[in-house]
């Protein structure tokens, strides 16, 4: 069976960047349908009053994702991405940008991706790749989304997403978060604080002032002349005694849970 096309709105007040965004999605055959705005408030009119006239994902002009600039005059894309969050069937957003610095605002807002302009023909087909996905698997407009399954990480000019389901652990550093995979690590601007907050829900839990452990990672846990340590993978991190006996009972329900398994 035929896939259904993306239908795009794509927001940029320069019209140079419009016309490039608006020439490559027309060339992109995972694409069926594509409007445009020149600012955020033409925009946010023109989906609410598609919202309250026709009710329901299939309507005719229904919008799946937004391609969004960032910094344009009034109503930027962060806060117009704030409102579309409210929308009972809030379309997925890619943010279109030429500032980095947004990147952590865009992980709040639930971003499905971050482009750097100028756009690169490879990252602009992920970003679709991924809408595409999203969309075919039930969390295009309409659907509930995941919250916070990935982070937006900077490498050499490419925003890569980290899944959180591949962070084994995660180390401050300042104001900055160090993520932790199997594979190697990631530094983000992201508060530790703020990361416990958002990935308790996850299974994530602290275990030191400089320490946010996935409980799912922890292979062994020590007990050695009165210090506590638990081993991540090569690594063994040290257990505040503040932080030792929430650990050990959320460690005590993580195992029942896993030899139980779903009934």
């Amino acid at each position: 069976m035929r896939e259904a096309a993306l239908r795009v709105l794509a927001v940029d007040d320069e019209e140079p960047a419009l016309e490039e965004l608006l020439f490559r999605l027309r060339e992109d055959p995972r694409v069926g349908s594509v409007q445009s705005a020149p600012e955020a408030g033409e925009a946010l009119r023109r989906l609410d009053r598609a919202r309250r006239e026709r009710a329901g994902p299939d309507a005719a002009d229904a919008i799946d994702v937004v391609f969004l600039d960032i910094n344009m005059p009034g109503l930027d894309g962060l806060e117009l991405a704030g409102l579309l969050a409210g929308f009972a069937r809030p379309p997925l957003i890619v943010f279109v940008t030429a500032h980095e610095d947004f990147a952590v605002r865009a992980f709040d807002l639930k971003a499905v991706d971050y482009l750097l302009k100028p756009i690169r023909p490879e990252r602009f087909s992920e970003a679709v790749r991924r809408v595409a996905e999203l969309t075919r698997a039930g969390q295009g407009p309409g659907r509930p989304r995941a919250l916070g399954e990935h982070v937006p990480v900077e490498l050499g000019g490419i925003t890569r997403f980290v899944g959180v389901a591949d962070i084994t652990y995660v180390e401050a550093q300042g104001d900055y978060a160090r993520l932790h995979t199997r594979r190697g690590s990631h530094l983000v601007r992201i508060p530790l604080a703020t990361l416990e907050e958002q990935w308790r829900p996850h299974g994530f839990v602290r275990i030191h002032r400089s320490h946010l452990v996935a409980l799912g990672s922890i292979e062994e846990l020590r007990l050695e002349a009165g210090n506590l340590t638990v081993k991540v993978g090569d690594r063994v991190l040290a257990v505040s005694r503040r932080n030792a006996r929430e650990l050990r009972d959320l460690l005590a329900v993580h195992a029942k849970g896993a030899v139980s398994g779903p009934r």
